[in-house]
């Protein structure tokens, strides 16, 4: 059977995340340089094989203070690890969309994640480009990866969140 390869395309696509900050709003960030690939048998999706990965440095949360501390050892510890990285180990139908699992890295700690995703199916830009859409939402807890910085409020509570919400958009194009 034939293979068919997905690029991303990253003017259309975004690798977000969210968490709360001083227990009551939310501070939200994105990756600006990642990269990513899909493989599927012809253009059937189903146990398709994905990689990403995303450059540390390039976390954008608004704020150089912010991003520099995130960078530091008390969080990525972007001097040692310079990319967080997804591998897929499956990526299953679910009704229209899909359910997706595969083992997230971050620093030096890989953990099994699930996430469901929304497929938009496939598309033809006005270029000709057969393209694919996936939108992905979940929750992870960021200790699970060791990022344990935290700072106690004087009203009680703490500083950061554990949970982080990933709010990520991709859009792919047939190679």
């Amino acid at each position: 059977m034939a293979t068919t390869k997905w690029t991303i395309d990253p003017t259309h696509s975004e690798i977000g995340f969210k968490v709360k900050h001083m227990m009551f709003t939310n501070v939200s960030g994105k990756f600006g340089t990642y990269d990513a690939t899909i493989t599927t048998e012809n253009d059937n999706f189903e146990n398709a094989t994905i990689e990403f990965s995303a450059d540390i440095d390039s976390i954008d949360t608004n704020n150089t203070d912010r991003d520099n501390h995130l960078k530091s050892g008390d969080f990525f510890d972007a001097d040692n690890y310079p990319k967080l990285t997804f591998k897929a180990s499956t990526f299953t139908k679910n009704g229209n969309d899909y359910e997706l699992t595969g083992d997230l890295k971050l620093r030096d700690i890989t953990k099994s994640v699930k996430f469901p995703v929304e497929f938009s199916g496939l598309l033809t830009d006005p270029w000709g480009n057969t393209k694919v859409g996936l939108n992905i939402e979940g929750k992870i807890n960021r200790k699970d990866w060791g990022l344990n910085w935290n700072s106690a409020l004087e009203t009680g509570g703490v500083l950061v969140g554990e949970e982080v919400k990933l709010n990520i958009d991709l859009q792919f194009v047939k190679l």
